[in-house]
């Protein structure tokens, strides 16, 4: 599990989580932007299930922390609230599903894995992912593909087939979020295709005080492609977990 060190800071630091084939690469834009001192960016590796790598995280993290996860992320980030509730400041979903994932995904999950070692990494997420990653208007931007697919490359065949066990065996924690009484920030693209405006909906009918934001001309890689507004969100978001 790769992280970036803590700085110190006066509040509590933020968490960032990324999603499956993402490292720190991912948060650049965004951090930049979000004018906090104290922050983290983990890559989820070491970890077969969002169990095990929450678990890890919150034997090493500070007793107090704020909590933002992206796609895979933001299933273990769900995990952690299950887990240990206190421990977190706030937490922001960004391009979340919060369901269990259907036992009829599994094999083509796993075959998807086979599949990108054959091939190589950066092909087969060109090939098969990158359509679905990002708004139709974005796929003929190259520096967003680079950027996408390098974060692939550095992560390799081996964190994805961890990652993929993951995403096959997380468990649904929504009813966490429905007692959660620190601020939520719920974030999806319009053009989201993985996950969709329905499992976004989910999260927010049971989380009653969170804020969830639709940004109109994103897809799923939302830190990449609207980090401005993404980080806008957030800022406001971390005042409110500000005591």
């Amino acid at each position: 599990m790769n992280t970036m060190p803590l700085l110190e800071n006066h509040h509590a630091p933020l968490i960032l989580l990324g999603g499956t084939l993402c490292n720190g690469r991912l948060w650049q834009p965004l951090s930049e932007q979000l004018n906090v001192t104290s922050f983290s960016c983990i890559t989820l590796t070491a970890g077969k299930s969002a169990h095990e790598l929450a678990t890890q995280l919150l034997e090493v993290l500070p007793p107090r922390f704020c909590l933002a996860g992206f796609s895979l992320g933001a299933m273990v980030a769900l995990q952690m609230v299950a887990l240990a509730p206190h421990r977190i400041a706030g937490l922001a979903l960004l391009s979340v599903n919060p369901l269990r994932d259907l036992p009829a995904n599994a094999a083509g999950r796993r075959a998807a894995v086979k599949e990108a070692a054959r091939l190589g990494v950066a092909p087969w997420l060109t090939k098969t992912l990158w359509p679905k990653y990002v708004a139709p208007h974005r796929l003929d931007n190259a520096s967003l593909h680079q950027t996408i697919v390098q974060m692939a490359e550095e992560c390799g065949i081996a964190v994805f087939a961890d990652q993929t066990e993951v995403a096959i065996s997380r468990d649904d924690h929504r009813a966490a979020l429905a007692t959660f009484p620190s601020p939520i920030l719920i974030i999806n693209g319009a053009y989201d295709v993985i996950c969709t405006h329905s499992h976004h909906q989910s999260v927010a009918a049971v989380a009653a005080h969170a804020r969830w934001i639709t940004l109109p001309e994103s897809g799923h890689f939302l830190p990449l492609e609207e980090p401005k507004l993404v980080a806008i969100a957030m800022r406001n978001w971390i005042q409110e977990t500000q005591p």
